[in-house]
């Protein structure tokens, strides 16, 4: 039986490619500083889709069993005695990487890095995709009353949006390209207009995503093409469209194609950072960006993003 209630805990298991099906969940015992949350609402976010349709994303291999899900929010039910920030009733968004907090990447602040994270949904740990999960109460973060349990559940892939932002340091003097319009590149978008970027240039294939960009604040798009041979005339079209010097792009993607376009586009001094994992080597024009000293970032996930996140979704 489901703790707190008659019901028995459900959620939606990874058995096979393709092949999902609701079975009983056994929730671990509530510790001091847990809380346990019936979820409201839940995400599917494309590592999901690569699980489902692979039974692996990059380097995690599903190899027994796996609850999906990670973007989500929901209602507290139940707080352990040492919990002194939520009670039951409370509306939160869930965290779902829980660090050890005693490696020195946790100790240096960088926690998104450490090697012993469990993460909701990423093999071997269960995910959210349930009636009911626990979760520490320090990732648990209470919502405002403006503030809806599908716009918290959202603050896990703005969250990807915001690291990027603050590692790639935009600002009212920062002019952007995104290479991408699919989530990522969208809510990419979004934060770096709430962090004060003056200009955004995002770029895709597909008209339809475009005009999704365009929608939400874009100031300008640029349809390039899917053949590497025409990095060059794509790069003079975005440049054009930006019309001055790009100072941060955000590869959203993560091909040899969109990368390549990055590191050309991007002024000398400028920074590209890459978001997007779609191929796991690359075979890019390094040697020419280094000599106009183009930085290369990298993000992994996201650590201290929650709080403002849910101000940008406030303040929206």
């Amino acid at each position: 039986m489901g703790k707190g209630g008659s019901d028995e805990n459900m959620a939606a298991w990874l058995l096979g490619v393709n092949t999902l099906k609701i079975q009983p969940f056994n929730l671990p015992a509530l510790g001091p500083h847990d809380v346990r949350v019936r979820m409201k609402a839940v995400g599917i976010c494309g590592s999901d889709v690569h699980y489902l349709k692979t039974m692996r994303c990059a380097d995690f291999v599903v190899k027994e069993p796996m609850v999906i899900g990670h973007e989500c929010a929901g209602i507290i039910e139940e707080v352990g005695g040492e919990v002194k920030t939520l009670v039951p009733g409370d509306r939160v968004a869930l965290e779902p990487g829980i660090s050890c907090w005693r490696c020195n990447l946790c100790k240096e602040g960088r926690y998104n890095l450490c090697p012993e994270m469990k993460f909701f949904a990423t093999p071997p740990v269960h995910g959210s995709l349930a009636n009911q999960v626990v979760h520490p109460a320090d990732l648990c973060f209470k919502l405002p009353d403006d503030i809806s349990l599908e716009e918290g559940a959202m603050c896990e892939p703005l969250s990807v949006g915001v690291h990027a932002c603050r590692r790639a340091n935009v600002g009212p003097e920062t002019n952007i390209l995104v290479l991408g319009a699919g989530p990522i590149g969208l809510v990419t978008l979004l934060a770096a207009r709430a962090f004060g970027a003056p200009r955004i240039v995002i770029v895709d294939v597909d008209d339809y995503r475009l005009s999704v960009a365009k929608k939400l604040g874009a100031d300008d798009i640029v349809k390039v093409s899917i053949n590497i041979q025409d990095v060059a005339t794509d790069i003079e079209n975005i440049q054009k469209a930006m019309g001055g010097g790009i100072d941060v792009s955000f590869d959203c993607a993560g091909f040899n194609k969109t990368m390549s376009t990055a590191l050309g586009a991007t002024r000398p001094g400028g920074k590209v950072c890459l978001v997007g994992m779609g191929h796991h080597e690359m075979t890019v024009p390094l040697t020419p960006a280094a000599a106009r000293e183009v930085d290369v970032i990298g993000i992994f996930r996201y650590k201290n993003t929650w709080p403002l996140c849910l101000e940008f979704l406030r303040s929206d």
